[in-house]
This record gives C-alpha cells, sequence and structure tokens, in this order.
C-alpha cells in the first residue's frame, strides 16, 4: 500500500504524539518513515540600525536550529530504528513549512504524510492547525492527518 511515509515534526508534544503513532502506521505496513523539520527562517532584527551583540548571527541561529532539529527528528528515529524501519530525516529551513513538507514528499518519492492535527499552535485552532491545512491544500498525495486526543505528560514522547 505505502512505502515511503513522511512524518513532519515541529518538536512540540502534539507533534510527538502525532510522529509516534505514524511511526507505528509505518510499522504496519513495513513502510520506510521519513522524517521533516523545517526551521523558521533567521530574522533580523528591524528595530534597530546596528545588530544588538547579544542577538545571535544567523550562523549561530542555524546551528541552534539544526541541533533542535536533529533533536527532534530523533524522537522519530528511535522510534522508527525501534520497529526495524528505514528512516532518513531532513532539516530545511524556511517560513513557509506546508510548502516544504509538500515538496520534501513529492521530492523524495513519498505516497503518504501522516501528520497531526496540531503542533506548536496547540487548540488554538478549532478545527485544524494552520500548516496542517496548508499540507491539506497543497498536497496532490494522500495526507493522513492524526487528531491527538490529549497532550499529556503520560503519553509518550
Amino acid at each position: 500500500m505505502y512505502q515511503k511515509i513522511l512524518i513532519p515534526t515541529d518538536g512540540s508534544e502534539f507533534s510527538n504524539i502525532a510522529a509516534q503513532a505514524g511511526v507505528e502506521f509505518a510499522r504496519q505496513l513495513n513502510a520506510e518513515v521519513f522524517g521533516i523539520y523545517v526551521a523558521p527562517e533567521y530574522q533580523y532584527p528591524i528595530y534597530v540600525e546596528i545588530i544588538p551583540p547579544s542577538y545571535p548571527s544567523e550562523e549561530d541561529y542555524k546551528e541552534s536550529m539544526r541541533k533542535a532539529g536533529e533533536m527532534y527528528l530523533q524522537t522519530i528515529q528511535k522510534a522508527a530504528e525501534a520497529a526495524g524501519l528505514k528512516f532518513t530525516g531532513i532539516i530545511e529551513f524556511a517560513d513557509t513549512p506546508a510548502k516544504n513538507i509538500a515538496h520534501a514528499a513529492k521530492a523524495n518519492h513519498c505516497d503518504l504524510i501522516f501528520m497531526g492535527s496540531h503542533g506548536r499552535g496547540g487548540w488554538g485552532q478549532l478545527i485544524l492547525g494552520s500548516v496542517t491545512s496548508k499540507v491539506l491544500s497543497l498536497c496532490k498525495i494522500p495526507v493522513l492527518v492524526y487528531r491527538v486526543e490529549k497532550a499529556s505528560a503520560s503519553q509518550p514522547a
């Protein structure tokens, strides 16, 4: 059925719960898991003429976000490896996460995107999170939206 499943993450508790469910779904199909973390682009301060010394440089910011992305993807990787599945992960920088998720799915020949109904935005959206809604509208491949009932410390991350 599905051979390669893309699982995006933003590192949030909601996203981690959905990612665990995505890996379990992939295990049932013996599918390859492809993880993606889309970090926000570096933002230069617009309120001053000179960048303050305490403000991170673009290089420092990107290194910090790469480390965060590696940590977020490691959660998916560990679950995939425990399930005996092949895992590949990428980190991208963009202010359009939905577009990057859709593009990564196509470019990496994924045949399904498995993502949570909400991420960092939490329950602020009544129906679906904004990134999830945009991915649904951009993709030509199936998107399985996993609705997280409740995020809590007792659930696996």
